[in-house]
């Protein structure tokens, strides 16, 4: 089997429309149901959401969990009920890997820093997946889309096979779809 990957020069913002475009031709090609996106402001949520209208498409957005950092979050609650309305799911869950203390070991920032390597965007993918499973958004097992961004707006989108935080060696990467180069 041979499939395109795209790499992008540039991190960032610039790349969210193209990924969008790469994520629903990889979704309609695999028969993918469910995107789950990275949203710390909601731009990368809202735009999604305008995407998926009318698809089939159902998106589990994963913004910061509360309170992490300070006492204001980021994403609009506006949003969160208008994503709600049109089916989506919004799930504000503990972000795995910034937890210091996790199962009584402090390895979180070592597994962030080994999945850094292959950039930050393919972290927060991975850890989204997670997220969404440990909070019954996503099935255990499901095949799913995930995307994520470097700094603001989406550049990384995979394909993967979900699994809970608790189950990490199930969760599988079947696909970059796209990622930075950098």
């Amino acid at each position: 089997m041979e499939e395109k990957i795209v790499y992008f020069e540039k991190i960032g913002k610039e790349n969210t429309g193209e990924v969008m475009k790469l994520v629903l031709d990889r979704a309609k090609s695999r028969s993918i149901r469910r995107i789950v996106v990275a949203s710390t402001r909601g731009n990368t949520a809202k735009s999604f959401s305008e995407a998926v209208e009318g698809k089939g498409i159902n998106l589990v957005v994963v913004p910061w969990q509360f309170g992490f950092k300070g006492d204001e979050h980021p994403f609009p609650q506006e949003l969160v009920k208008e994503l709600r309305e049109r089916k989506h799911l919004v799930h504000f869950g503990t972000m795995l890997f910034h937890t210091t203390d996790f199962y009584g070991m402090n390895v979180p920032q070592a597994m962030a820093n080994l999945l850094r390597i292959f950039g930050q965007g393919t972290k927060v993918c991975i850890e989204i997946i997670m997220m969404a499973c440990d909070g019954g958004c996503i099935g255990i097992g499901e095949k799913v889309i995930a995307v994520a961004g470097t700094g603001g707006g989406a550049d990384t989108a995979v394909l993967a096979t979900a699994a809970p935080s608790t189950k990490i060696a199930s969760l599988r990467i079947h696909e970059i779809i796209c990622k930075p180069i950098l």
